[in-house]
């Protein structure tokens, strides 16, 4: 694919990040691991995609997600979520991991006032500092003084106990991800070194006994060995993230919102080079070696590999179903026939516009899937529509 060719500027930018990324592969004596690779590509400080200041959400950026969508996906969620929270005694907490604008975070605190199920505190996670000084002003500008002053950044997951609803949209799929391949029976781990023109160039070398075991576990669960020459992702990290960022819930639930597959699908013969892609300027492409730091490297979610990692970490397996099912099992109705009562035709044709991408099976509705996980809490009533618990 012909891509548009970015600024002076930004390819400045891009070069500084690419001499970062030599310099560790110099000192990991000629290669890193792609996962290493990815994680400098995203979030190198000041230069990576999510940590500088290009746009990357809406129609000015790289894609749009669901939050920018109008108002009927936080709407589904802070329906949700308000179950939760009553159950709580008005002590919730409400934590949103990787809040990109801010829009999901304003308009929740806005549909849980309506509520009546304000939390006592809204937590953001934000690995990014440019994006947290978006969020802040965003939110100043949008929320009220009282609900912006229940708004509080993070600087690390808490490690005091708390409880109340996590919400992970779109992060899963952000994590730096091991690529692998089946070499002759064995596991190799593909890794990233330069070619006599200095260029990035794909190298394999033997996996370590963490990447290895991973696979082995897939190919058990699987019942089948990966053929010689299959390629593919997996992220051996997840459960030592999901612990690190909810271990200290003590009752509650979380969500997370993702596009992936349950494990039998995801790793399906046919799909031999993996799920990984790249975002830029609504383009998705193949090369994840041009211009790092311009755009977007994202692997779809194995989610049964989420349901072992949540549960693993003591929670239960509320729910899981597609977007469209969740949103309208969590009160996208209700909403619907409220816009359609306003007396502003274009606003109502803007909307209905929206709603579609995120419910029609040809744009959000099936492609993304919802999972939730709960505490010591009922969080069954967000799941009764469209199961898909049975595939994983």
């Amino acid at each position: 694919m012909e891509l548009p060719r970015p600024s002076e500027d930004a390819l400045a930018h891009s070069a500084r990040l690419t001499d970062i990324i030599h310099q560790a592969i110099a000192l990991e004596q000629g290669a890193i691991t792609f996962a290493r690779f990815m994680e400098l590509a995203l979030y190198a400080p000041g230069l990576g995609y999510y940590s500088a200041g290009a746009r990357k959400f809406g129609a000015e950026g790289d894609f749009v997600t669901a939050p920018e969508l109008g108002g009927g996906f936080a709407h589904a969620l802070a329906h949700a979520g308000a179950g939760i929270l009553a159950q709580l005694d008005g002590d919730g907490i409400w934590f949103e991991i990787g809040a990109g604008t801010g829009a999901l975070a304003a308009k929740t605190l806005k549909r849980l006032q309506q509520l009546g199920r304000l939390p006592s505190e809204y937590w953001i996670l934000e690995p990014s500092a440019d994006l947290r000084e978006r969020q802040r002003e965003h939110l100043k500008e949008t929320l009220t003084p009282e609900l912006f002053a229940r708004c509080q950044w993070l600087d690390a997951p808490p490690e005091q106990p708390w409880q109340g609803v996590l919400v992970a949209n779109e992060v899963i799929d952000a994590l730096p991800t091991t690529r692998f391949i089946k070499e002759e029976g064995e596991i190799y781990e593909e890794c990233v070194a330069l070619d006599a023109r200095q260029q990035f160039t794909r190298v394999m070398r033997p996996a370590d006994a963490l990447v290895s075991g991973a696979v082995r576990h897939l190919e058990r669960y699987l019942q089948r060995e990966f053929d010689d020459g299959y390629c593919s992702e997996v992220l051996p990290q997840l459960p030592y993230w999901i612990q690190a960022v909810a271990g200290t819930l003590r009752r509650g639930g979380m969500l997370f919102i993702d596009y992936g597959y349950p494990r039998p699908e995801f790793y399906l013969p046919e799909r031999d080079d993996g799920t990984l892609i790249c975002h830029y300027r609504h383009r998705a492409h193949g090369d994840y070696f041009v211009w790092p730091g311009l755009q977007d490297l994202t692997a779809s979610v194995d989610f049964t590999a989420l349901a072992e990692a949540g549960t693993g970490a003591g929670f239960r397996l509320a729910g899981y179903c597609s977007q469209a099912n969740f949103l309208l099992a969590n009160g996208l109705a209700d909403y619907i026939a409220d816009y359609e009562s306003g007396s502003d035709e274009i606003a109502r044709y803007r909307e209905s516009q929206m709603i579609k991408k995120l419910i029609l099976p040809g744009e959000m509705g099936e492609r993304f899937q919802f999972m939730g996980f709960a505490r010591d809490v009922d969080f069954s009533a967000a799941f009764t529509q469209g199961d898909l618990s049975y595939r994983l």
